[in-house]
């Protein structure tokens, strides 16, 4: 006899955040211990929200989609549920973002490689926050011992030594693309 296995699904959601420092660890932080399996967002302006394209691990069985999206309506959050939509999967996950607002000031680009374990991603907020804006955020899940993250901050010039430090103690390996050509073409 085979043993029981547990199908998990993703979940692929459409949420609207404030666009104010300290509400994508306010977000992160309601999801618990949730594996999210992807998180793709772009800074367009701060006088409107954010609107996030996450992907989450759920198990089909308990409801747990169902759950999770009211637990998110509970909590304020207007969620668009994308989880059947083939259009969002296969291609607007890619296109999530696009270039930075013309007015958008002190941005860095920074490529992580995260540790792929619960709470990683809360851990790499928690050290950031209230310190610098994110700007960008790129993450998918493919399966690795370690998840390729791509972000944008916010980081005046007088405060980058102290975000280095930060990202040393974190332990996370991390590369500034800040010159890379492929962001100054499509994301800068």
């Amino acid at each position: 006899m085979l043993p029981c296995l547990k199908f998990y699904r993703e979940a692929i959601l459409a949420v609207t955040i404030p666009e104010r420092p300290g509400s994508y660890l306010e977000f992160c932080s309601l999801l618990g211990k949730r594996a999210i399996t992807e998180f793709n967002y772009r800074f367009q302006n701060a006088q409107e929200n954010a609107h996030i394209f996450v992907g989450l691990q759920i198990s089909p069985e308990r409801g747990d989609r169902q759950d999770l999206i009211q637990r998110l309506h509970q909590q304020g959050y207007e969620v668009t549920d994308l989880s059947d939509n083939e259009m969002a999967k296969l291609h607007i996950r890619h296109m999530v973002g696009g270039r930075a607002p013309s007015d958008l000031a002190d941005e860095l680009l920074m490529r992580f490689e995260f540790p792929e374990r619960p709470g990683a991603l809360l851990q790499f907020l928690s050290k950031l926050a209230g310190r610098w804006n994110i700007s960008l955020f790129h993450y998918r899940n493919h399966g690795a011992a370690f998840g390729r993250v791509l972000v944008g901050m916010q980081v005046p010039a007088h405060s980058r030594a102290a975000l280095i430090t930060a990202l040393e103690e974190l332990g996370y390996p991390f590369w500034d693309e800040s010159q890379n050509p492929a962001y100054r073409l499509f994301l800068a």
